[in-house]
């Protein structure tokens, strides 16, 4: 979670807050002087280029904190917005007369998406459906068996039990007033609320309203357009995740930060922007267009050979590839001259170690705050070497308590994530 060379204050809670990451961010802007540079409550309404494929600028149009105007033109544009702006919400057929019904205790039914989950406890002595496998989805149903009657969890297929106690369901088929009613033909009746933790989709309105970028829902082809596409999943083509292969304007004039998918998001907008500085400051370093368009299509024909529609899993990274895709990115650079050589990789040892144990770590540190042993464990963490050897201290202690109790986990990875 942290970025490269830059720790969490000693004393943060291993498994943080949401406060504790605020204030990290906050400790980040003011470290590297970047709030001079930060406009807050300003929102970008309408991005166009205005010129050709060789040359021209970006012609911007905010709105302030105060509801006024402001046009501004730029040579490049680099959207660091993220994917978590448009949720995705499915409609189910039924639920419209669901929703008009009451539970047996007289509580209007609810379907809500995560975007605007806050408090577990609001669903306190409920019955409840989280709809989504995903890590929201997950997250969710974990903290609503703490204070909910019942949960269940609605995913596409059935791989695993989890280590959580909810009752794992197929995906909703359909509602009638009364009930819901799953993919494989069983029901429950009761239920007072459903959340979904169905994503977003990937979304950005400026763009879209300049016609810089083309919504085709379920698009898999370019059609013959000459603008970026966005399919809800994935965008398209874009070179490495990062920089628009649009015939429009330069290929360094409109870069993306923050779209990738099961990776560490910290490291990873770091190796990104790095890459996308390179090459803002000298575009030579990438290719013709026409290569870079050749190499997307070979990355999207290697994904197809292993299994991965890159048209439906969008850009998470397939195979734990985060990794290597931020290593690759800064090795890219070094090799062209961008960067200084360098024997060492860019992803730290201690963050590929990490991700073996995670889940045996969150475990872990669950049982040292049940036995009010924060304060000792924290004592004297300070840098991030500290940080890691924490981490595997935490976890050679709760592997050895769990095999000396007989508990067996899944595998971590079986029920976390769905496609």
């Amino acid at each position: 979670m942290t970025y490269p060379g830059f720790p969490f204050p000693p004393g943060t809670p291993l498994l943080t807050l949401h406060e504790d990451v605020e204030c990290y961010h906050r400790d980040y802007a003011t470290r590297y002087g970047l709030w001079s540079h930060i406009k807050l409550n300003h929102t970008v309404m309408l991005s166009t280029w205005v010129g050709t494929q060789h040359a021209g600028h970006w012609d911007v149009t905010i709105n302030d904190n105060n509801g006024d105007e402001i046009r501004r033109s730029f040579d490049h544009l680099v959207v660091a917005s993220g994917h978590n702006l448009a949720p995705h919400i499915p409609v189910f057929p039924g639920q419209n007369a669901w929703l008009e019904n009451t539970s047996k205790e007289g509580r209007r039914h609810e379907i809500l998406h995560s975007l605007w989950y806050r408090e577990p406890t609001r669903y306190t002595n409920q019955t409840v459906v989280v709809v989504g496998g995903g890590g929201g989805g997950i997250d969710i149903a974990s903290q609503l068996t703490l204070h909910a009657r019942k949960v269940y969890h609605a995913i596409r297929t059935l791989k695993f039990p989890t280590t959580v106690p909810v009752e794992i369901k197929l995906q909703i088929a359909y509602f009638t007033p009364d009930e819901i009613v799953f993919a494989d033909g069983t029901s429950v009746r009761d239920v007072d609320s459903v959340v979904l933790g169905t994503g977003y989709d990937l979304r950005i309105p400026f763009l879209e309203r300049g016609g810089e970028l083309i919504v085709k829902p379920g698009s898999n082809q370019t059609d013959g357009s000459l603008k970026l596409i966005t399919n809800l999943r994935y965008m398209f083509p874009l070179h490495r995740h990062i920089f628009s292969l649009s015939p429009s304007y330069p290929t360094n004039a409109l870069a993306f930060i923050g779209l990738n998918e099961l990776v560490p998001h910290a490291p990873a907008d770091i190796a990104q922007s790095i890459y996308a500085t390179c090459v803002i400051l000298n575009g030579s370093l990438l290719a013709p267009r026409k290569e870079l368009l050749r190499q997307l299509a070979a990355h999207e024909e290697d994904l197809m050979r292993r299994g991965y529609d890159p048209y439906y899993i969008g850009h998470r990274m397939a195979d734990n590839s985060g990794f290597d895709y931020q290593d690759d990115l800064i090795n890219t650079l070094r090799v062209k001259g961008a960067l200084p050589e360098s024997d060492d990789n860019f992803v730290e040892a201690w963050r590929r170690e990490a991700g073996e144990y995670e889940f045996c770590v969150k475990r872990g540190w669950r049982r040292i705050e049940e036995l009010g042993d924060e304060d000792e464990w924290m004592k004297g963490i300070e840098t991030e070497e500290e940080w890691a050897d924490l981490m595997r201290r935490i976890n050679a202690w709760q592997r050895d308590w769990e095999m000396e109790h007989g508990l067996v986990f899944p595998a971590d990875d079986i029920y976390t994530i769905e496609y």
